[in-house]
C-alpha cells in the first residue's frame, strides 16, 4: 500500500467510533482537553506495542494462525466487557466528574489501545511487511494521525459531552458504556464466527 492509501485507510479506520475513542471522548468530558492530553501518549504507546511486532515479524504467523487472532479479539472483548460495567457503575451523584476523571487512566487508554482490534489491521492490512527501514517511516506517519484523531475526539468529548454532562450526568456514562458493551458484544461474536 503507498503512502497515500496507507494516510487515507488509516484516519478513517482511526476516525471510527471505538473503545479507545470512547474513552478519549469521555476523558475530555470529564477533565477537559488540556488535563486529558498526556491520553494521546497512552494511545500511541499502545499501538506501537502491537502495530510494530506484528508488521516487522508477527504478520506471516498472524496470517496463517486463525485462532490466534480469534483469542486476540475474545481478550479485546472481555477488556471491553470489563470498562462498560465499571463505567455503568460510576456515581449518579456530584462526585460523578471525579469518578469518571479517574475511570479513564493513562493505565486503561494504553491497555485498551494494545487490545484494540484496530492496532492488528492496521499491523496485518496497512503496514508494509519488511524491515525498519520501511516499517519505521510508516509508524511515524501512524503515530502523527493518531495525534490527530486522538485530539479530536478529545474535544468532541470536551465541548459535547461536558455540556450534556451537567444535564443528564448518568445518561452520558451509561450511553458510553452501552456503546462499550456493543463493542465487546461485536468483537466476542466476531471470535467465535458469529458475526
Amino acid at each position: 500500500m503507498d503512502i497515500a492509501g496507507f494516510t487515507l485507510a488509516t484516519l478513517l479506520l482511526l476516525l471510527t467510533p471505538g473503545p479507545t475513542n470512547t474513552l478519549l471522548a469521555i476523558a475530555g468530558g470529564a477533565r477537559g482537553f488540556r488535563a486529558s492530553a498526556p491520553l494521546i501518549a497512552a494511545e500511541i504507546g499502545g499501538y506501537l506495542v502491537t502495530i510494530t511486532p506484528v508488521a516487522l515479524f508477527a504478520a506471516a504467523l498472524l496470517s496463517d494462525q486463525p485462532l490466534v487472532g480469534s483469542v486476540l479479539k475474545l481478550g479485546s472483548a472481555a477488556w471491553v466487557l470489563f470498562l462498560a460495567v465499571k463505567l455503568w457503575i460510576l456515581p449518579a451523584e456530584g462526585s460523578l466528574t471525579q469518578a469518571s476523571a479517574g475511570f479513564v487512566t493513562f493505565r486503561r487508554v494504553f491497555v485498551t489501545t494494545v487490545l484494540n482490534p484496530k492496532a492488528l489491521i492496521i499491523g496485518l492490512v496497512f503496514m508494509p511487511h519488511s524491515g525498519p527501514q520501511i516499517v519505521f517511516p510508516y509508524l511515524a506517519l501512524f503515530s502523527l494521525m493518531v495525534v490527530l484523531v486522538a485530539s479530536f475526539w478529545l474535544t468532541a468529548g470536551a465541548t459535547l459531552l461536558r455540556a450534556a454532562r451537567h444535564r443528564h450526568p448518568t445518561l452520558v456514562y451509561r450511553l458510553a458504556a452501552t456503546i462499550l458493551f456493543g463493542f465487546s458484544t461485536m468483537l466476542a461474536g466476531s471470535s467465535l464466527g458469529l458475526i
